[in-house]
């Protein structure tokens, strides 16, 4: 009798469950309510969203994970790394419901596979090699590696940790997600996208007049898009329309170049050059960039090399782009610092190097609009082979401002992790006596190594 009992009781609780939830799911509810129960080999999560999935695939992220991904998996798959999460907006404040659908996004993204199409997909990527893919097919992200708390001024504290395989695929996914539920949960979300709509349409007539003309081109606004449905409108009709002074080459979210047939952009991050240079005990952090710039030819020789120049300042970067690396390399990217001044650095050390620069790429991907990147093509496009990937200008330009938000690297191995980079203020490592003890690492490096 207690059994009969308790099965009732069991089964009245689940009947009134699955009122419950039927009744919020009616379409007199003014936001769709999805919930979705998925069962890993570790635990079972619970899942309630107020929004529709916003992550649906593991393609969606930027290509540089991928090609970080191999090379990590294949040299440093016993790293440990914390990533930690940063609002730069000093009037945003994350209400706690806002928090809470950021955490069932997060839950929903670690629910996610890559399907056989997608891993095929990566496999005919000519640097992919089989090992990496084999390995993919039977990764998944895991939630018990984040830990989402209000605990922030802020109000919206992530921090991730775990291997640096699997911490370094969040960063993208998670920037997506805060960005998407944001804007659709405090603000009205269809006239900013009316306002995304009218400003994407001005963009591409003047490109398609000839009023800027950018050269090559990427869009590489996937972290701070305004929302997927804005990032694949912009890449779609951007890659409909022809320039008669540019070129839309492709884009950085994989999961788009997949479907439109482009281009997927990108090779290597901060975190790269971070974590092997300085997750090392052994390594004075000064030789970050050798450390990094050596375990990337030894993954890629030739192939996929584009060098990332400001982790630690361009110059000190510099001091290891030698004639080898400044070979072995097609060319290197500006994140920071004046882009003109940059620029002409770097054509003067591959001219010091007896390197043709009309034969090596200068990418410019830091806070480019069409405005300054048609003045930066006009004034480098003679002089080297000019290259643009430009971000929340293609896919959050509305009238409200972006969110200026970051996941970066704060600690690889237990230790401290920093980025120095040529504009003052973009690094967020948590411990200032590293920063001032990497500082003095490059200072003593820069007068004394020649």
């Amino acid at each position: 009798m207690k059994i009969m009992l308790m099965r009732l009781f069991f089964t009245l609780l689940f009947v009134s469950e699955r009122k419950q939830i039927a009744f919020m799911a009616t379409e007199k509810s003014p936001v769709r309510i999805s919930q979705r129960l998925f069962a890993t080999s570790r635990s079972e999560m619970r899942i309630i969203m107020k929004l529709n999935q916003i992550i649906t695939s593991l393609l969606e992220t930027d290509m540089y994970k991928f090609s970080m991904g191999q090379a990590i998996y294949h040299q440093f798959s016993d790293y440990k790394t914390t990533w930690s999460f940063k609002c730069r907006n000093t009037d945003v404040h994350f209400t706690k419901e806002v928090v809470e659908e950021i955490k069932e996004q997060i839950k929903a993204y670690c629910g996610l596979r890559f399907t056989e199409e997608e891993l095929e997909y990566l496999h005919n990527i000519k640097w992919i090699k089989g090992s990496y893919v084999d390995f993919l097919r039977l990764w998944q992200p895991r939630y018990e590696d984040f830990e989402i708390t209000t605990d922030a001024e802020c109000g919206l504290s992530i921090e991730a940790k775990g291997t640096w395989l699997n911490t370094s695929m969040y960063e993208i996914p998670t920037l997506a997600i805060i960005n998407e539920v944001y804007f659709r949960m405090e603000y009205n979300y269809d006239e900013l996208l009316n306002s995304f709509k009218n400003r994407l349409d001005e963009k591409i007539r003047k490109i398609s007049t000839g009023e800027y003309n950018i050269g090559s081109f990427s869009e590489f606004g996937l972290r701070r898009r305004l929302s997927a449905k804005a990032q694949e409108l912009a890449v779609d009709l951007l890659s409909k329309n022809e320039y008669p002074g540019s070129k839309f080459v492709g884009t950085s979210n994989v999961y788009l170049a997949k479907k439109y047939n482009l281009t997927p952009v990108g090779t290597m991050a901060h975190e790269w050059i971070m974590c092997v240079g300085q997750g090392n005990h052994k390594h004075n952090p000064a030789y970050s960039n050798w450390y990094a710039l050596d375990a990337w030819v030894k993954e890629y020789g030739i192939l996929n090399g584009t060098a990332l120049a400001d982790a630690i300042t361009t110059d000190c970067f510099l001091k290891d782009f030698q004639l080898t690396y400044a070979t072995l390399f097609s060319g290197v990217r500006h994140d920071s610092g004046d882009p003109y001044e940059w620029g002409d650095k770097m054509l003067k050390h591959y001219e010091s190097l007896g390197i043709n620069p009309m034969t090596k790429t200068l990418l410019f991907s830091d806070s480019l609009d069409f405005e300054r990147a048609d003045g930066l093509n006009k004034y480098f496009n003679t002089k080297a082979r000019v290259a643009f990937g430009i971000g929340t200008y293609i896919s959050n330009d509305t009238d409200v401002h972006p969110l200026n938000i970051v996941m970066k690297t704060t600690a690889c191995n237990g230790m401290d992790v920093a980025k120095i980079s040529d504009t003052p203020g973009k690094g967020m490592c948590k411990n200032p006596d590293y920063v001032h003890y990497l500082r003095r690492c490059i200072d003593w490096r820069m007068k004394n190594d020649r």
